[in-house]
């Protein structure tokens, strides 16, 4: 039998109707794998091996049950078989750390999902750039004047902080905004924290779509989040509404650009952001999505992520 382990944020406080997470734990279930569960504080290092302090878990697809815990059990990591990394940001030093305890298991075997040395090389934000062809003008900087000049070329645009999601510290400035000067003070907290400035995409009132691909080939229809009325943010989190499309060619041909990067780099789970012609970011941790898309569609997205994880252990 298949034993899959899970890092999460604490299960008990999910949203089962749009749960990702959730998503792949009922699909690996159903095809008789036992789970374990794990927060980040049940992951340690000791003398070079991967340890783990896991439980048995249960899941339904249930909003009043949908999860059962068994009793705490300490072993090496290595003892499963798969470890999905499905921690939600921030990325942040403690993030980090923890793809270091991963790769080591890694090491002894075990099918990490997504790989952790791609997860600390790839921010979500930052992996754009081995991509320019595919994104809008982007700078990243923590210098107030650099960001002015950007700003000043383009006359609008959007800053956002590199560890963020949801939505959450997402900016947009217009030439002769009076705030402008201290959003970017705030944001960058004074020159010390480097942040991600795009050039304004009004396409995004028509959809900032998220296509979610399985080992570098994409799902051939996307979730357009459309921001609500007086609010530039898309994300779901943040108060916009999800609509389903069919992938353009452009779609298909920003997945072509990308997919053979993330098979390379053991990252079989991923969405990616696009507004009009141009790829925003590549969501590498934990990305969301799979339950309205197979709600609007009648797909199997974590059925068909499981099939290849069956690929990968075989």
């Amino acid at each position: 039998m298949t034993r899959l382990g899970v890092i999460m944020d604490p299960i008990g406080a999910i949203k089962v109707s749009k749960d990702s997470t959730l998503a792949m734990l009922l699909a690996a279930q159903r095809r008789g794998w036992s789970l374990h569960y794990m927060e980040l504080s049940d992951i340690a290092l000791r003398d070079g091996r991967a340890l783990a302090r896991s439980r048995p878990l249960e899941v339904w697809d249930d909003p009043r049950r949908w999860h059962a815990l068994g009793e705490p059990e300490e072993h090496p990591l290595a003892d499963l078989d798969v470890v999905l990394m499905r921690k939600d940001p921030p990325f942040d030093l403690e993030y980090i750390h923890a793809t270091y305890i991963l790769e080591r298991a890694r090491d002894e075997g075990v099918l990490v999902v997504n790989d952790p040395h791609s997860l600390r090389n790839g921010n979500e934000k930052l992996l754009t750039a081995w991509f320019p062809h595919c994104a809008p003008p982007t700078l990243v900087s923590r210098d107030r004047q650099r960001l002015l000049a950007f700003l000043a070329e383009h006359g609008d645009i959007i800053v956002k902080p590199l560890e963020g999601m949801g939505g959450a510290s997402i900016f947009r400035l217009r030439s002769g905004d009076p705030n402008t000067n201290v959003i970017l003070e705030t944001i960058t907290r004074l020159g010390n924290r480097f942040v991600m400035a795009q050039r304004y995409l009004p396409e995004v009132r028509a959809g900032d779509r998220r296509i979610l691909l399985l080992d570098g080939e994409p799902v051939p229809w996307a979730l357009a989040r459309i921001p609500s009325e007086g609010d530039h943010r898309a994300n779901l989190a943040a108060g916009g509404r999800g609509e389903g499309v069919e992938l353009s060619d452009r779609d298909r041909w920003i997945c072509d650009q990308i997919g053979p990067w993330l098979r390379e780099n053991g990252l079989l789970f991923v969405g990616i952001d696009v507004i009009g012609d141009f790829l925003t970011e590549i969501n590498v941790t934990s990305p969301t999505c799979i339950r309205e898309l197979d709600a609007l569609y009648g797909l199997d997205i974590a059925g068909d992520l499981m099939e290849r994880i069956t690929e990968r252990l075989s």
